[in-house]
């Protein structure tokens, strides 16, 4: 069975795309191969927080991951932090990989901004935190989205440089794992920007928080064109507002947008974005209420947590004991 690894950050709610391009894929990877999934609390102090807001944010996102369907009987749900071996394993890949290497990850460059003297080494470290997370468990397949590409090839990089060194194939170059029909959603504000927890406008995007009045509201003035909605894919092209609701109710029935378009084709707004927010509701309500529930739950949470650090553990340690011995560390 392949090893799955992936981790989230616990900054805000999961959002609609969160869910549809990549938590629903976990949670059908659970039957199929052994998983860990992660929230990464040590990733999230590269950037300013506080430290009630963190141990909030790893407490909701791991209600909102079970409540999405993750099962921590079928995967292994921890934070970071609880595996030591995720930073100590982090600084012997430093050593491993290159400076120029480092300066070519476009995410630093991004999140720096204009102050890029003024970021934090862990915020420019980053990629090779995270080629810890994966190598640590001999990963073999990884969950990424789009942005997340450039991070695993560097991943690849560093475990193939670290076999080279040490003359030992100790870990396997991990797989991307990009599948589904809606690996990319697009906010419902600007069909040209990606969905995102970070975006001023909450009528951007969709919670999985969001009661059923709040996604109506939000359907209803999600940004479109005045065109009817064409009968086959090919006349979405430059509409993309329109294409990211067809995609959207593709995604969230199971169809084709063929499929979708073979049924609401010249038709207008008005009529596909109650037909849209209806499917979307009914999909979220259950999400909504199980997250609900457990949210102030803080004792099961951290019961989940604990165990799934427990199994975590147990795969890790035995792995950085191979790295002491490949390095030299211990005989």
């Amino acid at each position: 069975m392949t090893r799955v690894f992936s981790g989230i950050q616990p900054t805000g709610n999961l959002h609609l795309g969160n869910y549809l391009g990549a938590i629903r894929n976990w949670v059908r990877m659970q039957d199929s191969h052994e998983c860990l999934f992660c929230v990464v609390d040590l990733h999230a102090i590269t950037m300013p927080y506080t430290p009630a807001t963190l141990r909030a944010g790893v407490r909701e996102m791991t209600a909102a991951l079970i409540a999405s369907g993750l099962d921590p009987a079928r995967c292994i749900l921890f934070n970071q932090s609880a595996v030591r071996v995720h930073a100590e394993l982090a600084w012997v890949l430093m050593c491993t990989a290159r400076v120029g290497w480092l300066n070519r990850m476009t995410q630093f460059k991004e999140k720096s901004g204009k102050d890029r003297e003024g970021a934090s080494v862990g915020l420019y470290t980053y990629p090779v935190l995270q080629a810890a997370d994966i190598l640590a468990y001999k990963a073999t397949h990884v969950p990424v989205g789009d942005d997340q590409k450039q991070h695993l090839e560097l991943a690849r990089d560093i475990a193939q440089k670290f076999n080279t060194d040490t003359g030992i194939e100790l870990f396997p170059l991990p797989e991307p794992v990009i599948e589904g029909p809606a690996t990319r959603v697009m906010s419902l504000r600007d069909g040209s920007a990606k969905m995102s927890k970070s975006d001023p406008s909450d009528a951007a995007r969709i919670n999985l928080t969001d009661n059923a009045d709040a996604i109506a509201a939000k359907i209803k003035r999600a940004k479109t064109d005045p065109e009817p909605l064409p009968s086959e894919p090919a006349g979405l092209a430059g509409r993309p507002e329109a294409a990211n609701l067809v995609g959207l109710m593709a995604a969230l029935t199971g169809q084709t947008p063929d499929q979708i378009l073979a049924t609401y084709g010249g038709q207008g707004f008005g009529q596909f974005k109650p037909a849209l927010a209806e499917v979307m509701i009914d999909v979220l309500a259950p999400i909504n209420a199980r997250f609900t529930a457990l949210r102030d739950d803080h004792a099961a949470l951290d019961a989940v947590l604990a165990h799934g650090a427990d199994r975590a553990r147990a795969i890790a340690e035995p792995i950085l004991a191979e790295v002491h011995r490949a390095v030299g560390f211990r005989g």
